[in-house]
């Protein structure tokens, strides 16, 4: 899903830029009043494990690549999307500076999708699903609709872009991603939930604990 330089225009990259900014000045705001001793080492984890599964690359046609990102996570087991875009930027960056995977101009898109839109969404369908299901399946479907929708604005994104058509686009990302969602995002981060919610249950956020009353 790492988008490489020159595939969007600059003038594109901007607005990315200034959403990323904007989002990412209320994540530092958020990280500095709720984040404690006991969630730092928890979040350090976490981010070492994301930069881990995202190092397994599928290449897909035009460029781009399919993989995990973990940010929905990371957001559940932390109790808002803002740590997992805090995960993710940091994540990003390094891949980008460090390792050359994914553009240095189009960093802010890389964010957006990866860091924002899976963050946001993986941890509000997780809550919206969790008064009705149980806290694990919720992890799962949370996960894999966050990957999935993530990838999806991917693809509508180099489409504006021009990079390849629409349809194609959104079928191969689409499928891709899906399988991605089904066998690696929906499965390892259900694992995670259950071995820290069995193990230290404390150091899940409580609105996000599974309590078993449903």
């Amino acid at each position: 899903m790492h988008i490489p330089d020159g595939f969007i225009p600059l003038e594109q990259c901007v607005i990315y830029y200034i959403i990323v900014i904007i989002i990412g000045y209320f994540a530092v705001r958020w990280a500095k009043n709720n984040l404690d001793e006991r969630q730092i080492p928890l979040l350090s984890v976490l981010g070492a494990g994301v930069f881990a599964i995202m190092a397994l690359n599928i290449p897909i046609p035009w460029g781009t690549s399919g993989h995990m990102i973990g940010s929905p996570i990371v957001s559940i087991l932390l109790g808002s999307p803002y740590a997992g875009v805090l995960v993710m930027t940091v994540v990003l960056i390094i891949q980008s500076l460090a390792f050359g995977d994914g553009g240095v101009t189009v960093l802010g898109a890389n964010i957006f999708n990866m860091g924002i839109i899976g963050s946001f969404v993986g941890f509000y369908l997780f809550k919206g699903l969790k008064p009705f299901i149980h806290a694990t399946p919720a992890v799962f479907i949370g996960s894999f609709l966050a990957i999935f929708i993530a990838a999806i604005a991917c693809a509508v994104e180099l489409a504006i872009a021009g990079i390849f058509p629409l349809e194609d686009g959104l079928i191969f990302m689409g499928i891709y991603h899906a399988v991605i969602g089904l066998v690696g995002e929906g499965v390892i981060s259900t694992v995670v939930y259950i071995a820290i919610n069995n193990v230290r249950p404390d150091l899940i956020s409580k609105g996000c604990l599974d309590s078993n009353e449903n």
